[in-house]
């Protein structure tokens, strides 16, 4: 049986293309409540994939086929900044976009991109300065990379490509997906399926763990599949979301050299209905602190920090692809359990915190569909 198939094929069918079982939905959520929120829908991109706040309100909106777009707060004025030599086929893209700890003074943005070199593909780590264009406008200059994950391979999926800074800037966490290959996730020698850790320039960072057991000296944590979400909470714990297989989707409490079990354990099983073992005491592996099965393809994570929702405080926020949903996880220190999930009727692939605590979801738009920005505000009482 050809595993590498299988993992491909059903991605791209189930849990890349919204085609998810009717209930995939969180235990504990009420189907049918009603939404605290109001929806405003602010713009239109085609296939939006992330997006970061300027210190002003505008936004940094990247597409998968490459551009990177400013847009003013009331999304009414977008510009090109960039446009990224991606390789877009399947879950490639132009994709996350994080602007730098010392924004306000460097004007860096970091972002990571799919690309094809040398008969493989993989996400690339990159930088560029954010400048005025000398015609009123701006554009993003400077552009470097940073870092490539290792190797580059066949395929069209499992990318990853998000990026976090550590609370005290100093470092940059950064996901590499496991490429729908199984096996490299336990490869000391790849950094597919693991969490890196680099310094601002990309390098490997000073003292990560696991160097001297022989692993490559960027790697952090390992055994991961298709990580889509990575973000730190306000007590400097660093949480992680990622896709599992057929059920099994995770939200995990990043520990530095642990081993979280991909592919070897999972609480999904193989799409042709395969088991594969669950977590289990004492088996070596790290586990997850919530899963779901049925899924909800996770696209996006945010812990939100803000005042306009101050319920939920400290609370994870995920968009769910073929759930077509926001998620909420609750969290409460070092644990998490599922709290609600919300109907969006289209796949969700971003969500952040705005500045003034609203929170902001991009629709995926990979049907074909413009993807929409939406702003989500504390209903008014009475309404």
């Amino acid at each position: 049986m050809n595993l590498k198939l299988l993992a491909a094929l059903p991605c791209a069918l189930i849990a890349c293309t919204g085609n998810a079982p009717a209930d995939a939905t969180a235990q504990d959520a009420a189907p049918g409540a009603a939404k605290p929120f109001t929806e405003t829908v602010v713009a239109d991109f085609d296939s939006p994939w992330a997006m970061a706040f300027l210190p002003d309100g505008r936004m940094l909106v990247t597409e998968k086929k490459g551009e990177m777009l400013l847009v003013s707060a009331d999304g009414k004025r977008k510009q090109v900044v960039a446009t990224i030599p991606v390789d877009s086929a399947g879950q490639g893209a132009l994709m996350d976009v994080v602007l730098a700890p010392d924004f306000a003074k460097s004007q860096r943005v970091y972002f990571s991109y799919s690309a094809a070199d040398g008969g493989g593909k993989g996400v690339i780590l990159a930088r560029g300065r954010l400048r005025p264009d000398g015609g009123g406008g701006e554009r993003l200059g400077e552009i470097e990379e940073l870092f490539r994950a290792t190797p580059f391979v066949e395929g069209n999926g499992h990318y990853s490509g998000r990026i976090a800074f550590s609370p005290d800037g100093k470092y940059l966490f950064f996901t590499n997906g496991e490429r729908q290959k199984f096996t490299p996730a336990q490869d000391p020698k790849a950094t597919l399926g693991k969490v890196l850790r680099l310094t601002l320039d990309g390098k490997p960072a000073p003292g990560n763990p696991l160097a001297a057991r022989g692993f490559r000296p960027e790697i952090w944590s390992y055994g991961h599949r298709n990580l889509l979400g990575i973000a730190f909470d306000a007590r400097g714990n660093l949480w992680e979301q990622e896709m599992g297989p057929k059920g099994g989707d995770e939200v995990n409490l990043i520990r530095p050299g642990l081993n979280y079990g991909w592919p070897n354990a999972s609480n999904g099983s193989h799409y042709d209905g395969r088991d594969i073992p669950d977590h289990r005491a004492g088996d070596g592996y790290e586990p997850p602190k919530v899963s779901w099965n049925p899924v909800i393809s996770p696209g996006g994570l945010m812990i939100y920090s803000g005042r306009m929702f101050p319920q939920w405080q400290g609370d994870a926020f995920i968009g769910g692809l073929s759930s077509q949903s926001l998620v909420r996880v609750d969290i409460d220190g070092t644990e998490a359990r599922k709290g609600d999930q919300w109907p969006m009727n289209a796949r969700i692939r971003d969500v952040e915190q705005g500045p003034d605590g609203a929170i902001w979801v991009i629709e995926d738009g990979d049907d074909g569909s413009q993807g929409r920005l939406i702003k989500l505000t504390a209903q008014q009482p009475g309404r």
